[in-house]
This record gives C-alpha cells, sequence and structure tokens, in this order.
C-alpha cells in the first residue's frame, strides 16, 4: 500500500481527526468513549461498550475501532487492492459501497481526490 496522502484520512475518504473514537482515544476521554458508545449503540442497534471507543485511525498501525478493523469492507477492499485511499480505485465511481459515504459527507469524496 502506498502512502503518501494524510494518514487521518481514511480509506473512504473520512477525516479520522473529526471521528469522536479517535478523539476520545487521542485525549484519552472516557466521558466522550461513553457518549460514543452510547450513540453508535442507538444509531447502528447494537450493543457497543465505552472500552471498544478507542482508534488511532484507519490508515495508522494502531488501536482501531472493532467495525473499523474487521468489518468496514471499504478498507478490506482498498487492503486488499493495495489501494492508499478509494480515490486510487479505477472503480471508485460505480462503487455502492464508497458511494454511501460520499452521498452523506460529501468532503470524504473531496479528500479522497486530493
Amino acid at each position: 500500500m502506498k502512502t503518501g496522502k494524510k494518514q487521518e484520512i481514511a480509506f473512504c475518504g473520512l477525516n479520522c481527526k473529526k471521528c469522536d473514537a479517535y478523539i476520545a482515544t487521542k485525549a484519552n476521554d472516557q466521558a466522550l468513549r461513553e457518549k460514543t458508545a452510547k450513540l453508535w449503540s442507538e444509531m447502528n442497534n447494537t450493543n457497543i461498550l465505552p472500552e471498544q471507543i478507542n482508534c488511532e485511525g484507519c490508515r495508522i498501525n494502531g488501536k482501531k475501532f472493532v467495525y473499523c478493523e474487521s468489518m468496514c469492507g471499504i478498507r478490506k477492499c482498498a487492503m486488499n487492492k493495495g489501494y492508499e485511499t478509494c480515490g486510487n480505485c479505477p472503480d471508485m465511481d460505480a462503487c455502492p459501497t464508497l458511494m454511501v459515504v460520499t452521498t452523506n459527507n460529501p468532503e470524504a469524496l473531496k479528500n479522497i481526490m486530493v
């Protein structure tokens, strides 16, 4: 995998530095972990524990939120293909998985097109 784009940009283009899991990890902020676990549990209809809210970034070696590390289809795909981000993929424009992210967050698309 190439490395050159800002490492805080995830494979999908989301900015890890704006993610509450990243912020809570870097600041060791237990209150933010608890708030984020509650919110993400409600949003995803599942049970996420505060101790699971630890992430140092999608493309950085280190702690990952369990979804990002082992369940994110975008991350798995980009890593398997050796892409720095989805912006390097020739099939990016037709990818329905990526479109879910970029439709809801236009900044993500800008981040991977840089």
